[in-house]
C-alpha cells in the first residue's frame, strides 16, 4: 500500500482579513437604512409625575400607550384646552374610541401575547382624574386589565 502522507508538515496559509471591515460597514448600513423606530408624535403635553418606586417593563413589544393631556399650542385652537386622550397620531373624542383602540391593537398581536398586553398610560401631571377614570372604565370594557403608570424616578 502506498503512503500518501509526507512526513513533513505543511503550514496553513494565514486568512486575509483585508475585506472585514468593508462586510461590517456594509452589513451596518444596511441595517442602519432598513432598520424603523417608530416615534409617536406627542399632540398633548405630557409633564409626567414622578415616584418612589418604579418597575421597568419587560417586553416593549406588549405595551400599547395612550397619551392624557392638555392639547399642544398648536392644536388649541380646534380641540381646546381641557385635557384629551390621544390614541396612537390622534385624538380621541369619546371613551369608547379607546375601547375599540385597546380592541384593535390586541387582535393584531400573535394569540400567544394577547394575554400579556400591558396598556401604559403617560397623563399630564396636572390632568384632572376624571378623565382618567374614563379612560380606566373604557379598559375595563376592553378587557384591558393590566394597566401601568407612566412615571419619572427620583
Amino acid at each position: 500500500m502506498a503512503k500518501f502522507r509526507k512526513e513533513g508538515g505543511r503550514k496553513m496559509q494565514a486568512i486575509s482579513t483585508a475585506s472585514l471591515p468593508d462586510i461590517v460597514f456594509m452589513l451596518l448600513f444596511f441595517f442602519m437604512t432598513t432598520t424603523s423606530m417608530k416615534e409617536t408624535t406627542y399632540k398633548v403635553n405630557i409633564g409626567l409625575p414622578s415616584a418612589t418606586q418604579l418597575t421597568k417593563l419587560e417586553k416593549k413589544s406588549l405595551v400599547k400607550y395612550v397619551y392624557i393631556g392638555s392639547p399642544k399650542r398648536e392644536f388649541v385652537k380646534s380641540f381646546g384646552t381641557e385635557s384629551r386622550v390621544q390614541l396612537d397620531e390622534a385624538f380621541a373624542n369619546d371613551p369608547k374610541e379607546v375601547q375599540e383602540y385597546i380592541i384593535k391593537e390586541r387582535s393584531a398581536m400573535k394569540e400567544c401575547d394577547q394575554g400579556f398586553m400591558v396598556v401604559a398610560m403617560k397623563v399630564d401631571k396636572d390632568t384632572k382624574m376624571g378623565i382618567v377614570t374614563d379612560v380606566k372604565q373604557a379598559l375595563r370594557r376592553a378587557n384591558a386589565l393590566k394597566l401601568n403608570y407612566t412615571a419619572l424616578g427620583k
